[in-house]
């Protein structure tokens, strides 16, 4: 009586097999990263642009952008500008105050002089965070931006004092956050010039730091990317 003969695989074709599969592994890895390091190297870009426009504007107009009244801005560019209203009485005051009208007219102001891109028209004082937006920049992962002025960061002893920021939006996951932090300045989320802040968007309301995104058991406190949170607000102090 003939046995049946025994088929399967040769150990040279599973290794073959297992040589593939690690090559794909390790391509879908690297892509991966460099998707990562895109958008670490979008979200500090974004705020170089931001800063140089700032300052852009005021060597240009002698006036901060968006604390500029709204006529004599629009004299000054040579367009309609809405914001600040002259119901804005701190208008002219030399600084963004933490207000929904004076976060929009910074994008206003800056976009109709062409010191960035994008056309940003509230057409007045926005309604709420939605409105406000709804005309302003977003980052990578679709999170407003905002600059104003507030003590909405972490610090790593004392008290935060008010002072302007740069905050670049929610939805930013913590392990980029972490990267923008090593590629900027020191990597710790409470200390430098970038700080962990609120996740909520725009921050014209102060809001505490989200602690799921830090890990204050160390010293000095760490971002916490064992939890994997999805949305750490980071912000800029200028």
């Amino acid at each position: 009586m003939q046995s049946k003969k025994q088929t399967g695989f040769t150990l040279v074709e599973i290794a073959i097999v297992l040589v593939i599969i690690g090559l794909l592994l390790g391509g879908i890895l690297k892509g991966q990263e460099l998707i990562n390091s895109a958008r670490v190297r979008n979200l500090a870009d974004q705020n170089s642009g931001i800063q140089a426009a700032y300052y852009g504007f005021i060597d240009r107009y002698r006036q901060v952008p968006g604390d500029f009244p709204s006529a004599g801005a629009s004299t000054a560019i040579g367009t309609t500008i809405t914001l600040p209203t002259s119901s804005d009485t701190n208008a002219g005051n030399g600084q963004i105050d933490n207000t929904l009208e004076e976060a929009a007219a910074v994008w206003e102001q800056l976009s109709k002089a062409n010191f960035i891109q994008g056309s940003y028209s509230p057409g007045g004082i926005p309604a709420s965070e939605t409105a406000y937006s709804a005309n302003a920049p977003v980052n990578a992962f679709n999170g407003s931006i905002t600059l104003t002025r507030n003590a909405d960061y972490t610090v790593d002893t004392g008290t935060a004092s008010a002072r302007l920021n740069l905050h670049l939006g929610a939805n930013i996951p913590v392990n980029i956050a972490r990267e923008l932090d090593v590629k900027v300045d020191d990597g710790v989320p409470n200390a430098g010039i970038l700080r962990v802040t609120d996740p909520n968007s725009p921050w014209t309301t102060i809001h505490a730091a989200d602690s799921t995104c830090i890990d204050a058991s160390t010293t000095p406190d760490a971002y916490d990317i064992a939890k994997d949170a999805q949305s750490c607000g980071v912000s800029y102090l200028y």
